[in-house]
């Protein structure tokens, strides 16, 4: 049965459907010798469909890993510039796994790997809207109005957050602990977002992605 070449790239645990789709744009991809075109479809079991000159290998059995990200470690399959320890050298299993998303350098917590491109899509396409939830530890002790600015949004490079889920925790010595819930990613922005309201992030640890839970995972456990 035909189905575009972006899905069954990321059946093939290739990547998600959008690098995949770069793939195709870039001139990397073939069927039946000839450069494949966006948009176009095929067929594995009669059509040979190439990614740089390799056949593609479509197989049924998946991996899955939930990561505990702890801080320092690149949330990249590899680190060309070899500066950092990255979620693939924490796990050491066989086979093309890549990260779910992101966390920063510094961030800790749930990430995942796998090699279903098919979820990465569901997981990370911002149409699905799945809720990411965060612990966060801030400098100082937000009062309730800064509270509810952060709920009701902020202007992030020239155009307002998404209305977040916002929450005490508890107070410490050294910070405040939050709850923070966000059904968008924008590149660092609890970071940013606490910094705008006046009280410097020192922690943040992801402890949810949709329906997938961090659970009692230890940094670098998975």
């Amino acid at each position: 049965m035909e189905e575009r070449l972006q899905k069954l790239m990321a059946q093939a645990g290739i990547g998600s459907r959008r690098s995949c789709e770069d793939l195709i744009r870039q001139g990397r991809v073939t069927v039946n010798g000839k450069v494949a075109q966006l948009g176009q479809k095929g067929d594995p079991s009669r059509d040979r469909i190439e990614v740089d000159g390799e056949r593609l290998q479509i197989e049924l059995k998946r991996t899955y890993v939930a990561l505990n990200k702890p801080q320092g470690v690149l949330s990249a399959a590899k680190d060309d510039e070899r500066r950092y320890k990255t979620v693939r050298d924490l796990v050491r299993l066989p086979g093309h796994l890549f990260p779910v998303g992101r966390l920063d350098l510094m961030s800790e917590g749930l990430i995942l790997l796998t090699d279903d491109g098919e979820l990465t899509n569901l997981l990370t396409h911002p149409r699905y809207e799945h809720t990411k939830e965060y612990q966060i530890r801030v400098t100082g002790d937000l009062d309730e109005d800064k509270l509810e600015r952060w709920r009701r949004g902020v202007v992030l490079d020239g155009r307002m957050t998404a209305p977040a889920d916002v929450s005490l925790l508890r107070r410490e010595r050294s910070g405040t602990w939050l709850r923070v819930a966000l059904r968008e990613g924008r590149n660092r922005q609890i970071r940013r977002v606490a910094e705008i309201l006046g009280y410097p992030v020192q922690r943040v640890i992801r402890v949810r992605i949709g329906p997938i839970e961090l659970g009692s995972l230890n940094p670098g456990e998975w």
